[in-house]
């Protein structure tokens, strides 16, 4: 009894007819064809949320804008004044005819309109000249700096180092103040600071430069800068 219950092994459990089955298979599709064919049928009894499903369409597309042209208002206003017509319109037309100027007067050659001597020039129609300006000379030394006053070098500074100065291993910067004369000699020459071992070498160096004129309004004049003379134990 066992046996009969799991394995059909030997035939003994009938199975069901070949008509059976295939009732039930038309059956089932009969239903699924009714299911599909009701909403296509009844549309009315599907629900309403599915019906009223709005549909988006794609924006049109964008016009290519109108470019307008502004006319200024002194524009309008200017075509408008040029359309009105005269409130008089003259019978005749004067003509109105250039007289020449007349004759140019001169006077005597030492004389001028207000009788000074020394002013040649014309009555009427020429311009007064101008008066000549001419700078006075400074007084004293015109001031220059350090870099202007290079420019001028005809020759570098060299100094000769000294010994003893060598020998102590000493360098740095010696700072004189000149007076620069119109034929470019040193003269009035001072020293302002510098190691105390360098100062003659120094000294000795710069009373040997010679510089161009320096000049003002075409004329040289004495100039005066400050002066610096550099010693390295490395060169210089």
């Amino acid at each position: 009894m066992f046996e009969d219950s799991l394995v059909e092994s030997i035939g003994r459990i009938r199975t069901h007819s070949r008509r059976y089955a295939a009732g039930t298979t038309v059956l089932e599709i009969a239903l699924l064809a009714v299911l599909v064919l009701i909403p296509y049928l009844y549309p009315s009894e599907l629900p309403s949320r599915y019906l009223n499903v709005p549909l988006i369409s794609p924006p049109p597309p964008l016009a290519a804008p109108v470019q307008s042209t502004v006319v200024p208002a002194r524009a309008v206003e200017s075509l408008s004044t040029q359309l009105i017509a005269p409130s008089h319109i003259p019978s005749r037309i004067a003509r109105v005819a250039d007289q020449p100027p007349g004759p140019i007067k001169s006077i005597d050659a030492g004389q001028g309109p207000t009788g000074a001597p020394g002013v040649p020039w014309a009555e009427a129609g020429v311009p007064a000249p101008l008066p000549q300006v001419r700078l006075a000379k400074p007084a004293g030394p015109v001031r220059v700096s350090s870099g202007v006053a290079q420019g001028q070098l005809l020759a570098p500074i060299r100094p000769q180092y000294p010994a003893i100065a060598e020998a102590a291993r000493v360098q740095g910067t010696v700072v004189l103040a000149a007076t620069i004369s119109t034929e470019g000699r040193i003269e009035n020459l001072r020293v302002l600071g510098g190691p105390p071992l360098l100062v003659s070498a120094a000294v000795d160096a710069v009373r040997q430069a010679r510089y161009r004129p320096f000049l003002l309004n075409g004329q040289p004049v004495e100039v005066q800068t400050t002066l610096s003379v550099e010693f390295r134990l490395d060169g210089y």
